[in-house]
């Protein structure tokens, strides 16, 4: 017997009310990733071995930079997201997962926005 009401049902609603959208976050990401993931490995890839003035003429170019600040923004939100299924799922005590999603939060943003600024500052100075 499900407590749940016909609605709650059919919109697919949990207990939080945000399993759905959080699934489909999930989802949006890892596809975004796919093609960011290429366009971002692939010339760095190439500026790897060419030295540090290679590096920063490739993310003195607009598009580089986009697309880096993209695949930075969208890979630390899925990591965030799956990271955050994994606690939820298999830490048990109350505190500890308190903890660590909020570890988990604060971390992933701290490196997101430390590898944008890393980018921006490439792209935006001499």
């Amino acid at each position: 017997m499900s407590y749940r009401t016909p609605r709650a049902r059919a919109l697919g609603l949990g207990v939080a009310h945000g399993g759905t959208r959080h699934w489909w976050a999930q989802r949006l990401t890892a596809v975004a990733l796919v093609p960011l993931a290429i366009l971002f490995v692939v010339p760095f890839a190439r500026a790897l071995g060419a030295g540090h003035e290679a590096a920063v003429a490739l993310y003195r170019d607009p598009f580089q930079a986009i697309i880096a600040v993209l695949f930075l923004a969208t890979a630390f939100r899925h990591l965030k997201l799956g990271l955050q299924v994994v606690i939820e799922d298999y830490v048990h005590g109350k505190a500890w997962r308190t903890g660590l999603l909020v570890a988990n939060s604060l971390l992933t943003t701290f490196f997101a926005v430390a590898g944008i600024f890393s980018v921006l500052r490439i792209a935006f100075t001499g």
